[in-house]
Formats: C-alpha cells, sequence, structure tokens
C-alpha cells in the first residue's frame, strides 16, 4: 500500500473536505483528489460518500482510517524520541492520572518541575478513564492499581490507604465518634460506592455503611470531599496524602481505614528512553519520598 497516498487519505479523513486537506499538505484540491481515487482504486473500494456538505467515511474508510491514526500514533511517538535531547528536558509530556491525586497531590507541586525544566510544556489530564497509552492517547499515567496494558514500564511508586477525616470545629460542634457504631450520628462524606474509584475505597464505605448512617453527603470526586470537609459538613471519606496538603484535618476512628492502594507509575516501552519521561519519573519519585518522611514526622503514617 502506497505510504504517500495513506498519508493523504488520512488528511482528507481528518479535515472532511479535499481543499481543506490540500490546504494541510500544500497540495491541491485536484491532485488531493486524484491520490485518494488512486488508493480507491487499488483498494477497489469507496473509501469516502460525496456530497454537497463535504465528505463521510465509508464503513471501508472508517476501518481504513482507524489504521492510519494508529500508525500516525506511533510516528508521533518515534518524532518524541528522536526530537528528545541527550543533555535537555522540552517539548510537551501529556500526562494522565486520577482527578483527585492530580488536582490535590500532583499539580501543587508541579512548579518545582518547572523551575528545573522551563522548557518543558506539560499537558496534565485528569480524569477516571483510563487512557491507551500504546496508542498514544498519553506518554505516561499514574494510576492506583497496576496498569494492565501491555507494552508498558510499570513503577509502583508508593501505597494509599483510605481513611476518616474532619476539621476541629466540625468535631467541637458534634463531638468526636468513638466506635464505628457512633457515626450513625454523623455526616458521612464520600464517594458513592457505585461510582468510579478504588475498590478498597468502596469496600470501607460499604462497612461503615452498615452502621445506620442516616446523613450522607456523595460527591463524584475526593476533591469534592474534601472542599465539603473543610467546610465543616461533616466527616469526610479522604486519600492519606490530602493531610500534608491540609494541615488542619484532623482523622477520626484510626482504626478504620482502607486495604493499602498501590500508586503505579506507566509508560509505553517505546519511550523508555524519553528525556522527558526520565524528568517526570525522578521528579515524581523525590516528591514522593519528601511526603512520605513529612507524613511520618507527622505521625500521619
Amino acid at each position: 500500500m502506497d505510504w504517500d497516498k495513506l498519508r493523504i487519505f488520512h488528511a482528507v479523513a481528518d479535515a472532511g473536505s479535499l481543499t481543506h486537506a490540500g490546504d494541510t499538505l500544500n497540495l491541491s484540491q485536484s491532485a488531493v483528489s486524484r491520490q485518494v481515487r488512486a488508493l480507491e482504486e487499488s483498494l477497489n473500494t469507496i473509501l469516502f460518500h460525496r456530497h454537497a456538505r463535504g465528505l463521510i467515511l465509508t464503513e471501508q474508510g472508517e476501518l481504513l482510517f482507524d489504521a492510519t491514526k494508529a500508525m500516525a500514533k506511533r510516528l508521533d511517538a518515534a518524532s518524541a524520541r528522536i526530537r528528545d535531547s541527550e543533555e535537555e528536558v522540552f517539548g510537551e509530556l501529556r500526562v494522565t492520572t486520577t482527578l483527585g491525586f492530580g488536582t490535590m497531590w500532583l499539580a501543587p507541586r508541579l512548579h518545582k518541575l518547572y523551575e528545573k525544566y522551563p522548557d518543558l510544556n506539560i499537558d496534565l489530564m485528569l480524569e477516571e478513564r483510563v487512557l491507551d497509552l500504546p496508542m498514544r492517547e498519553a506518554d505516561c499515567a499514574i494510576r492506583m492499581k497496576e496498569p494492565s496494558q501491555a507494552d508498558l514500564i510499570r513503577k509502583r511508586l508508593m501505597f494509599v490507604s483510605m481513611r476518616l477525616y474532619a476539621t476541629q470545629a466540625y468535631l467541637d460542634a458534634h463531638g468526636t465518634p468513638e466506635t464505628p457504631q457512633d457515626m450513625a450520628d454523623h455526616r458521612l462524606i464520600c464517594q458513592n460506592p457505585g461510582s468510579d474509584q478504588v475498590s478498597a475505597g468502596a469496600v470501607m464505605i460499604q462497612s461503615l455503611l452498615t452502621n445506620n448512617i442516616q446523613s450522607r453527603l456523595n460527591v463524584n470526586n475526593y476533591y469534592g470531599v474534601l472542599q465539603a470537609v473543610l467546610h465543616d459538613l461533616g466527616i469526610g471519606s479522604l486519600p492519606d496524602y490530602i493531610v500534608e496538603e491540609s494541615p488542619d484535618l484532623v482523622r477520626v476512628l484510626p482504626e478504620v481505614q482502607s486495604q493499602e492502594i498501590p500508586v503505579y507509575l506507566a509508560y509505553p516501552e517505546e519511550l523508555r528512553h524519553s528525556k522527558r519521561i526520565q524528568a517526570f519519573r525522578d521528579f515524581v519519585q523525590e516528591e514522593i519520598a519528601i511526603s512520605r518522611k513529612h507524613m511520618k514526622e507527622q505521625g500521619n503514617l
């Protein structure tokens, strides 16, 4: 299959227009059209439905476009490796992690990374959905479980636990529970047990709910839980790393916590030698060591 024709097909499918693709490729509309027709003839199929509003991929065209998109992502990864300097860290690094960890732990520390590498551009993607690293949806990921995708380098960074926290003002007003059964007299702030979250946290919440807790506030992410707790609404289920950034929180019922949750850094095998990945990996590991040491000194581990 002719690589040049595939490149032109991909540009047309992406733009949905011969004219726009031609502008991108610096080719005339007629030249682009000839190449697409030649590709269709070589494949003995129709790749586009042509109408007044533009071009729409046929079923066969969709299949080919999926393939060229995968090729483009692989080429981007190869290009990124080639561009990586032997001595400098620069360019774009796409990092994905959960909303809670990214908002409450990672983002507040990124200024240190920028101070060291001012030419690094980070695209931070915070979502619970697991992005496909081999398909280049992101360059690296920090996740609360070991990634299952193939062709990834995985490094366990630390363990975290879900625990119960409240403000001193809330406890002064409503009392401090001494046993899990006392939670029946308090408002529990947590993620909905059925929402997308680490299973260990959901198990802990399900166990607490057996204590006939009548008042509850469900939030779909830990940042929202934290804000509700800080505003004295109740006792919240939060990851233990939160206490370093929110020292005014008081741990409640120390015997109640989830199982340890592993935190992993993962990135594609093809980016093993990327200077940007190495810089980010080293930064995260250093920050975790500092954070864990600080929490241990405060007696929070």
